[in-house]
């Protein structure tokens, strides 16, 4: 499996389910693959997430969330892969873009918090149904990237998020 193979399933579970079913759909479909399929899928949502561990990510999370731990971070980003390919590599690119997408507008609305930890787990889940096997513990790797020392400094700085965040910031009224 490759990263375009990755991001049609999801977009074919984003048609098939509820915004909080996505993850569950993926792992169904995923579950129908070829077994090596589904264990390589696994390093394709790792590879994913290592590309998204970026501090200005982190900083929009903890922006969305009120505040975001390390597990809190991984979550946050499993949420942001059940959103599809063009989210995804917005957020990359432009983490304050985030709150124009509909679905951070209604959590700053309504008080909720965006995270996925079932999104982690999609190969996981499809390996067992299609198997009847646990995943591989070698199947996968995990490599995170150093993140980028200039956004080295305490999330909780509002003046300093505002300036470099500044729609998730007025959109969360976090100042």
């Amino acid at each position: 499996m490759d990263k375009q193979t990755f991001w049609k399933l999801i977009e074919t579970a984003r048609a098939d389910a509820a915004p909080e079913e996505v993850a569950s759909r993926a792992a169904e479909l995923l579950a129908d693959r070829p077994e090596a399929e589904i264990a390589a899928s696994q390093q394709v949502l790792w590879d994913l997430l290592a590309e998204s561990y970026r501090a200005p990510l982190w900083a929009a999370a903890y922006v969305i969330n009120g505040g975001c731990s390390d597990d809190g971070f991984d979550y946050f980003r499993g949420w942001l892969l059940t959103q599809g390919q063009e989210t995804f590599e917005t957020a990359l690119t432009e983490p304050d873009a985030l709150a124009a997408h509909p679905a951070v507008r209604e959590a700053a609305a309504k008080g909720r918090d965006l995270w996925d930890e079932g999104a982690l787990s999609i190969a996981w889940r499809a390996y067992e149904a299609g198997t009847g096997r646990e995943l591989p513990a070698d199947s996968f790797t995990i490599s995170y990237p150093a993140l980028d020392p200039s956004w080295d400094f305490d999330f909780g700085d509002t003046d300093e998020i505002s300036a470099r965040l500044p729609r998730l910031s007025a959109l969360f009224a976090y100042s």
